[in-house]
């Protein structure tokens, strides 16, 4: 299988989704580099040894300026399932303008790929979010980039306890036929299972349709993988050491969690 030779950028550094999607690509033998927020590198530990980060603000277009270059791909996963109004927080700012802010680095640093962690729609989920994550996805369309869009649905660390209702759907979603229905796209699932198929994706340029779903994501794990017990993502890291991925707390419990400081 072909795969990429330079490395990997993921915003989100120090977040629950960020680290998980670096540690499965540090699994898989990538270089991975991280953008976090300026204050972050305290949520980075290990993963900061192991990978090469840089401070940036995806609100703030001028601190993104090079920090993309020499990179094959882009996975971006800042955004947030939380508006705040009285901060100025809109879904629009938070999930549509730092997309489209990191969509213009990679073309002007010249990335050959982005990939985009989207939202898998559901009954469950905000109209505005989602309706934030399609104008994002609209962008990312026109923009000229050759783009990914996983539209990923929320997610848990497999043994943490979760209300009876997500676990029937989740059940729902991981059994065929029943997973290739439409709500078996927005059934919770495990998070390293996403990392898992997220990184597979970013280092396989043969993998290039438009949209990657919960069950094409399924596809990219093993059964093995699957049908783990514990959130047991198989990480890689020098001297056997494993990264501390923070678990979800019930904020955590969706694709996203990275918001703008105070200004």
């Amino acid at each position: 299988m072909a795969r990429y030779d330079r490395g990997i950028l993921v915003t989100g550094g120090g977040t629950f989704l960020g680290d998980h999607i670096a540690a499965a690509l540090l699994a898989e033998g990538a270089d991975v580099s991280l953008l976090l927020r300026t204050g972050a590198q305290n949520l980075l530990e290990p993963l900061m040894h192991h990978t090469n980060w840089s401070n940036a603000d995806v609100w703030n277009p001028a601190s993104l300026r090079g920090k993309a270059r020499y990179h094959s791909a882009v996975i971006h996963t800042v955004g947030s399932l939380n508006a705040d109004q009285t901060r100025g927080l809109s879904y629009q700012q938070l999930n549509s303008v730092s997309l489209r802010n990191v969509a213009n680095m990679c073309v002007s640093d010249g990335v050959e790929r982005l990939l985009f962690i989207s939202s898998a729609g559901a009954p469950w989920m905000n109209r505005e979010y989602l309706r934030s994550k399609r104008d994002a996805e609209s962008y990312l369309r026109r923009v000229g980039l050759r783009a990914t869009i996983v539209r990923a649905p929320l997610l848990y660390v497999r043994g943490q306890p979760r209300p009876l209702f997500y676990r029937a759907i989740s059940l729902f979603g991981s059994v065929p036929p029943l997973s290739w229905l439409p709500p078996g796209r927005s059934a919770p699932m495990p998070i390293d299972v996403l990392a898992r198929g997220v990184a597979r994706l970013a280092l396989n340029p043969e993998q290039n349709r438009l949209f990657y779903f919960s069950r094409d994501l399924r596809r990219l794990n093993t059964r093995d993988e699957l049908r783990s017990r514990g959130d047991s993502i198989g990480y890689f890291l020098p001297q056997q050491t494993q990264p501390s991925i923070r678990a979800a707390t019930a904020s955590d419990d969706l694709p996203f969690g990275w918001t703008p400081g105070n200004r």
